[in-house]
């Protein structure tokens, strides 16, 4: 059953409610906002490159306290154990049981601050979670919870004693992008509020766990045309055609840019997904994905600039893709 047209209009209209409630907290950051209520949409998980101090905290607390949800901040150093963050069995003197006390990752919005400095280990505790929602521990799975959203950060600027994540954890994240420095005016608003160390604090609740939950599975029934889909692959296809890379982009990725296309469709009140969706996602979505070929990276090339001319040389289907 696809999303009907009142569906939509209701879906745009709490969409922009949540941007701009998470904003208040988010100064001057709508774009990623959008971005990153549209992953936890897509039940995807989101990857933060930027500098410390530029509000990437306040952005997994901002939409935590908007959806009435848990938030859980895991602080990733070289001593973090996987039992750290998934949790641990216990043994219970008085019950002569096992009990399961849950770690950190059982939460709404989970950040993740600094995935990179914990060890391959710690790393890959979380690779189910991502992709199942659930932690099996000793034969036995508990689930995640919905929403579930992690909120990875890396520091692009220090590498000194860090673990590079290995592609099969980076192909976990629906997204990657920052959030970045606020202009002027945002940076004066935020001087002016210093008193308030914690914006998100005093933010309102406007939806439950639950509706996050319906609009996510409102938001997998927006069309997609058949046409759209080609599109999709064929741009999939070429990033591993592609003389500067060494490894394209995945079936997991084609499939995380449909998802998320299909919350952006949404998101703008339409039923229906079009190439426009396509090309205004693909590089929060694919640049990560990306492996550049050394030679041409050293050339200049990056993961943006390949996108760029992926989708310039791709041809956008012209025909008609609404829902029939």
């Amino acid at each position: 059953m696809t999303i009907t047209t009142d569906q939509a209009t209701w879906f745009a209209d709490t969409f922009e409610k949540l941007v701009a409630n998470v904003g208040q907290a988010v100064l001057g950051k709508a774009d990623v906002v959008r971005l990153a209520l549209s992953c936890m949409l897509a039940e995807g998980h989101l990857l933060l490159e930027d500098a410390p101090g530029t509000g990437k905290t306040s952005l997994a607390r901002a939409i935590a306290a908007t959806v009435q949800g848990s938030h859980n901040r895991i602080q990733f150093t070289p001593d973090l154990l996987p039992s750290d963050v998934t949790g641990v069995n216990i043994w219970d003197q008085r019950k002569g049981d096992w009990d399961f006390r849950k770690g950190p990752v059982f939460a709404s919005i989970v950040l993740a601050d600094e995935i990179n400095r914990a060890s391959p280990k710690t790393q890959s505790a979380l690779l189910e979670v991502m992709e199942e929602s659930q932690v099996t521990v000793d034969g036995i799975a508990y689930g995640a919870g919905r929403p579930f959203m992690v909120i990875a950060t890396q520091n692009p600027i220090e590498q000194a004693g860090t673990y590079r994540l290995p592609e099969a954890q980076l192909d976990r994240f629906l997204m990657r992008t920052s959030i970045g420095y606020p202009d002027r005016a945002s940076s004066i608003k935020i001087l002016l509020g210093a008193a308030e160390r914690d914006r998100s604090a005093h933010l309102p609740a406007l939806i439950t766990t639950s509706a996050v939950a319906d609009m996510a599975d409102l938001a997998a029934t927006v069309h997609v045309d058949a046409s759209i889909a080609d599109y999709i692959s064929a741009l999939a296809e070429q990033t591993r055609h592609a003389p500067q890379t060494r490894l394209g982009v995945s079936v997991r990725g084609a499939l995380a840019l449909t998802r998320v296309a299909k919350v952006w469709a949404a998101a703008h009140e339409r039923t229906y997904v079009l190439p426009d969706d396509v090309k205004d996602l693909i590089a929060p979505v694919w640049t990560h994905r990306l492996i550049l070929d050394p030679e041409a990276e050293f050339a200049g090339a990056t993961a943006q600039s390949v996108l760029q001319v992926v989708a310039a040389d791709v041809a956008a289907p012209q025909e008609r893709v609404r829902a029939s």
